[in-house]
């Protein structure tokens, strides 16, 4: 695939597509957003899970539902015609899963024809949130998705390996989202280019970057500079023991600004509790076995609050 669809697609005024992806595996991201679509059903919304992880796909354990007969996998070899027919419900209210596709060699790799095809079905479905969890890592694929999406989200752990891959899973989607808007392929050349941190142009940064597309190209410097005054991912950090750990997210969002020039913003924290990962074993969700407890306190916080500022933004 040449570039990235995060703009082929119509964005519909209500129906909305949120994402959560991560730079490393390992980090809760299903389980945020298992929480993250239960606490969003319980605010009203009908949500749609989607298990995007197309090569390891874990959501229904999540959720404490069996590996579904049907999956995503289905659908994209059209083994099933209708999305609708890889659905199931859960055990919550307002609150379906679409599972992913692991049964199925290959998935992980979906062509392109293939990836607009899921997305524009998903975006189809007479609900009010569609909900992917994404694999982990930047392949191009997880970066389309995440996107595509109304509502980015990019879930840290406090640990060096991840905040740095989380850095690094923002710069590689800002530099495919600029890549997708070239409007020629001499500009597409130099984003390519700058992708490798050793390029002979000297390109380092995002700043690098547009200087030297104005000298290929002035006039596509202000379609770039748009992208990236549009691009608005979210940090979510997982797992914090302490204030510091807190820090991180702002810590990133300082980062985003000054290094690349993206406007991130920080969603929220969810601290650590030896509670989630017991109900985890027993094949429980932890917002609903303790909806009372801390961390279902602060997903119910994050839900809120995402809630009420695209509701704000579409008013707008």
């Amino acid at each position: 695939m040449s570039g990235a669809v995060a703009l082929a697609l119509p964005r519909p005024s209500r129906r909305q597509i949120w994402s959560i992806g991560g730079g490393k595996g390992g980090i809760g991201k299903s389980l945020l957003a298992a929480s993250l679509g239960w606490q969003l059903a319980r605010l009203g919304k009908r949500v749609v899970l989607v298990d995007a992880d197309l090569g390891g796909a874990n959501l229904h354990t999540c959720l404490g539902i069996p590996a579904p007969s049907r999956t995503l996998g289905d659908f994209i070899l059209r083994r099933v015609e209708r999305i609708e027919d890889v659905m199931v419900e859960t055990p919550f209210p307002r609150l379906r899963l679409i599972s992913g596709a692991s049964d199925v060699l290959g998935a992980a790799n979906i062509n392109y024809q293939q990836k607009v095809r899921v997305l524009n079905r998903l975006r189809s479905l007479d609900v009010d949130i569609v909900l992917l969890d994404l694999g982990a890592g930047t392949a191009n694929n997880i970066i389309d998705f995440f996107l595509i999406s109304d509502v980015s989200l990019l879930a840290v752990v406090p640990e060096p390996t991840s905040i740095e891959n989380g850095y690094r899973f923002i710069k590689s989607a800002l530099y495919r989202r600029l890549r997708a808007a070239a409007p020629t392929a001499a500009v597409r050349d130099v984003i390519d280019a700058a992708l490798d941190q050793k390029n002979a142009q000297g390109i380092r940064t995002p700043l690098d970057l547009l200087a030297a597309v104005e000298r290929e190209d002035a006039a596509a410097v202000t379609r770039l500079r748009r992208e990236m005054t549009e691009f608005h991912p979210r940090f979510v950090v997982n797992q914090v023991r302490s204030p510091a750990d807190i820090a991180i997210g702002h810590q990133l969002v300082t980062a985003c600004a000054r290094h690349l020039g993206v406007r991130a913003s920080y969603a929220g924290f969810v601290h650590y509790d030896d509670a989630v990962w017991r109900a985890v074993r027993q094949r429980q969700l932890f917002v609903a076995r303790d909806p009372d407890g801390v961390p279902a306190h602060e997903i119910r916080h994050i839900a809120r609050t995402l809630v009420e500022g695209e509701t704000m933004a579409l008013a707008w």
